[in-house]
C-alpha cells in the first residue's frame, strides 16, 4: 500500500470520527483478535486450523486499517466550520438548494472525500455539484452537467454548523 503524502481537507466532525475509529481498533478490536489467535493456537496443529488462519487474516486487516487511519489523521487538514463566517459557499458549508428541475429543496454539506456520504447529505468537495457551488452566494443559480442532462439549482441558504 503506497502512502499518499498529500494533505486533504476534513471537517472537525470527520476528524473526530477517524480518531474514534482508530481508538476502537486499537483498544477493542486488536486485543480481541490477539485473544482469538491465542485461543486458536491452543487447539493444536496450526497448518489445518481454520480458526487460527481466520484470526491471522483478521489481524492483518486490523493492522492495515490502523495504518491507514494513522496516515489519514497525520495528513488531515482539519477545518472547523463553526468558525467560518462566509457569505459565499466554501468547504464545510451546508447548502440548501432549490432543484429547479424537480421543484424541490435539497441540502448538502460539502466535506472531504473521506467523509462524503450522499445518504447523509454529505458531498465531496471534488464532486461536480460541490465544484459548481463553490464561491456562489444565496440567490445565485448553479448549472451542473450530469449524465442525463443539466441540473439547475438556486441557492436558498448557506450555513456553517
Amino acid at each position: 500500500m503506497a502512502v499518499n503524502e498529500k494533505a486533504f481537507y476534513i471537517t472537525k466532525e470527520g476528524h473526530e470520527n477517524l480518531v474514534k475509529e482508530l481508538k476502537r481498533l486499537k483498544s477493542v478490536e486488536r486485543p480481541a483478535n490477539i485473544k482469538a489467535i491465542e485461543e486458536a493456537r491452543a487447539h493444536g496443529d496450526l497448518s489445518e486450523n481454520a480458526e487460527y488462519q481466520y484470526a491471522k487474516d483478521k489481524q492483518g486487516f486490523i493492522n492495515g486499517k490502523i495504518m491507514e487511519l494513522e496516515d489519514k489523521i497525520a495528513r488531515a487538514q482539519v477545518i472547523d466550520v463553526s468558525k467560518i463566517c462566509e457569505e459565499k459557499i466554501v468547504f464545510g458549508a451546508t447548502v440548501t438548494l432549490l432543484d429547479l428541475n424537480a421543484d424541490k429543496e435539497v441540502a448538502y454539506k460539502i466535506v472531504g472525500d473521506t467523509e462524503s456520504d450522499i445518504k447523509q447529505g454529505k458531498i465531496s468537495i471534488n464532486s461536480p455539484i460541490a465544484k459548481a457551488l463553490i464561491g456562489k452566494c444565496i440567490g445565485d443559480e448553479a448549472r451542473i452537467n450530469v449524465p442525463n442532462g443539466v441540473k439547475e439549482f438556486e441557492i436558498i441558504d448557506i450555513k456553517y454548523i
